[in-house]
């Protein structure tokens, strides 16, 4: 294992091509799992649910192995600029790997219009985290940006229940409660904390403009998306009914639905 990582810093273009090509073997071994009906019978649903399966094999692994560094080296808490270990080096490569499968999925399989936001978010995440790849920089604050990823646990859960047509489930009712309070704890205070400590240290960061206004706008974006998470799950309204019987996916093909 030890050899890997040398490997690693000194090819990481190549080395990330290859988890990327990992995530696609794990989309097609995924296909091998049994969906809901409702998701079989629709094209959209079927690759949507596809496509979120992968994502949930990548947070459940980011999300534990990135708290799991901040556990083990404290020092990646304090020092995001500098500090760095060969298994977080390893996660970003990693979780680079995969931003580039699923935007590349995206694109490939023409869902790129209905798909710009979570484009748009990949697009930020991927360049940032080429830069901390290339440069051995702010791997900690890549690594600590990925604790995002345990919100997205239950965020791609919500989305799955939803294509299953499971809004009314217990497992949805407790699952939004989850959602919420892994938003705010691992998505909202995460994403603060690292705007934070770059306006903090701005003044000697190296290249802290590049970070910066990614960061402002992967804010905006995560405010948005939370005042809609919260009207849909907990301010019902009645057009949203539409969805129950799966008109709303036939007739839109937006991949990021509220």
């Amino acid at each position: 294992m030890e050899a890997l990582f040398p490997v690693l810093k000194r090819h990481p273009g190549p080395s990330l091509l290859v988890f990327s090509l990992i995530f696609r073997l794990t989309h097609r071994l995924l296909q091998r799992l049994p969906v809901p009906k409702v998701v079989k019978q629709d094209d959209f649903r079927s690759w949507k649910w596809r496509n979120l399966s992968v994502s949930m094999v990548h947070s459940l692994l980011t999300g534990t192995w990135a708290l799991t560094c901040a556990l083990v080296w404290p020092e990646t808490l304090s020092n995001l600029h500098s500090y760095h270990t060969p298994l977080s080096y390893l996660l970003v490569c990693i979780s680079t790997g995969y931003f580039v499968q699923d935007a590349a999925d995206i694109i490939l399989t023409g869902h790129a219009i209905g798909a710009w936001e979570f484009l748009l978010h990949h697009t930020i995440v991927i360049s940032c985290f080429l830069y901390t790849l290339y440069t051995e920089l702010y791997v900690s604050g890549a690594v600590i940006a990925l604790f995002v990823e345990v919100n997205s646990v239950t965020l791609h859960l919500r989305l799955l229940l939803k294509l299953a047509n499971a809004q009314s489930s217990t497992m949805y009712y407790i699952n939004k409660f989850a959602n919420i309070f892994t938003y705010i704890t691992f998505r909202l205070s995460t994403q603060f904390y690292l705007t934070w400590y770059i306006i903090h240290n701005y003044s000697w960061l190296d290249h802290g403009l590049f970070f910066l206004i990614p960061i402002i706008v992967m804010n905006i974006m995560m405010l948005i998306y939370f005042y809609r998470l919260v009207r849909s799950d907990f301010f019902h309204q009645s057009k949203k009914s539409v969805g129950q019987n799966g008109t709303h996916y036939n007739n839109s093909k937006k991949f990021l639905s509220d």
